[in-house]
């Protein structure tokens, strides 16, 4: 039975997206990832297609199949709707497939469960029209129907990583996972999206937010989907993948304001340790407290400057953005100035390791009594393994960004010959 010609809308639709394929006119693409989405992927196309239909905007239906073994791309060419087949398991393979097949100049992506409304893209379109590089749905303020959410997503998955990405990147995205959303297609590529699995929705949200894109939401709607299957996201293991990327696209937060606090915390408990003990009322800290305040400053001096290379990575790699405090970090941070730093702390080290031997002796090698010679040795020891961390930092630091600005020079000389067999080419001819 041929599905398509039993509905004459599904028949007009196919002959004006041949006609506007052909000379590239089509404005957008309703794009669904699906694996084995037979119960309910021919409702999210008609849906799809009424809407093209009704809106009168040139477009076209995209089904990128993650691998179906069962009717869904058969379904899908029968209604009209392209089939991109996608090797590469995941939803981020299979959207990645899809945006780079698509044909329209805006890409509207849902799932092919039936739990989005295909048939009110109304809102969606406006926003891109009006100028928005990505439109996001957001399910809370358009109203999420009974069963359609599970609660531990509803009142704590989703809300805390939405409230993570609006704190880590300030986006203004109220809900970071809704799985309806339009975006401008030539602004996504430029992304270069890579994330193969569920985290691909936040990588989406985050590297354009970073990157300046113009980002809006509109309010949308979730029911229950209407597969008798259960739901390929498995919470915690995918909650745990949107956590990461979260994390990986923030370094600040991962490394830096943890590592800024442990430091300032272990250093000025240090300090109040070195001259004697510390009594607050009835608890008294001594050497014990002197050696974990000692490990909380060696600890935080490592995150900041694991902070300074993942940066330094994500920027040369093109993950995050190049700014201005960025570049003046940069020319200010050299391996000579990392070498100076990390030299005099491990003088102070030294000097301090002498001072307690000379002291050590004057009391008779063997009067000084254990509290005296911890705190002397822990002095020594942080400042000699401080000094030693940036010294490894720096020289670590200066091979990253000798590998980033070596790439110039290369290209430049990678040109000349061509430049020069140009006037040799021209006086050939």
């Amino acid at each position: 039975m041929d599905l398509a010609a039993e509905n004459p809308v599904h028949a007009a639709l196919g002959e004006v997206e041949r006609r506007l394929g052909s000379r590239g006119e089509i404005e957008l693409s309703i794009l669904m990832p699906c694996l084995n989405e037979a119960e309910t992927l021919a409702t999210c196309i008609e849906k799809a297609r009424g809407f093209l239909h009704r809106s009168g905007v040139a477009g076209e239906v995209i089904v990128a199949d993650n691998g179906s073994t069962d009717a869904s791309r058969d379904i899908a060419r029968a209604l009209g709707a392209r089939v991109v087949e996608v090797a590469a398991r995941g939803y981020g393979a299979a959207l990645s497939a899809g945006i780079a097949a698509a044909r329209g100049r805006y890409v509207i992506m849902g799932d092919s469960d039936d739990s989005y409304d295909f048939a009110a893209l109304d809102g969606f379109v406006a926003k891109l029209r009006q100028g928005a590089d990505l439109v996001m749905g957001n399910r809370f303020k358009g109203g999420i129907a009974d069963q359609a959410m599970p609660r531990l997503h509803r009142y704590l998955g989703n809300p805390v990583l939405s409230f993570m990405g609006r704190l880590f990147f300030r986006s203004p995205i109220g809900d970071f996972h809704c799985g309806l959303r339009g975006f401008a297609r030539a602004a996504i590529l430029d992304l270069r999206l890579a994330a193969p699995g569920m985290e691909f929705a936040s990588e989406m949200v985050v590297k354009a937010t970073l990157a300046g894109l113009k980002v809006a939401e509109v309010p949308t709607t979730l029911k229950p989907d209407g597969r008798s299957r259960p739901p390929h996201l498995n919470s915690w293991r995918d909650g745990w993948r949107h956590l990461k990327l979260l994390l990986t696209f923030a370094p600040h937060w991962l490394f830096l304001y943890p590592g800024v606090g442990l430091a300032a915390a272990g250093g000025c408990l240090t300090l109040a340790l070195i001259p004697g003990p510390l009594v607050l009322g009835v608890v008294r800290l001594d050497a014990a407290t002197l050696l974990f305040a000692i490990a909380a400053v060696l600890v935080g001096a490592q995150l900041i400057g694991f902070y300074g290379l993942a940066k330094l990575h994500a920027v040369s790699e093109g993950l995050l953005p190049e700014s201005r405090r960025y570049r003046r970090a940069v020319r200010l941070l050299t391996v000579d100035r990392f070498c100076q730093v990390g030299g005099a702390l491990a003088l102070t080290g030294l000097a301090i390791a002498v001072a307690a031997v000379v002291r050590w002796g004057l009391a008779g090698f063997g009067s000084m009594d254990p509290p005296t010679i911890v705190r002397f040795a822990a002095g020594a020891a942080l400042a000699l393994a401080l000094g030693a961390q940036a010294i490894t930092t720096g020289f670590l630091w200066g091979l990253m960004t000798s590998r980033r600005s070596s790439a110039v020079p290369v290209a430049q000389t990678e040109a000349i010959p061509q430049a020069a067999a140009a006037p040799a080419s021209r006086a050939a001819a």
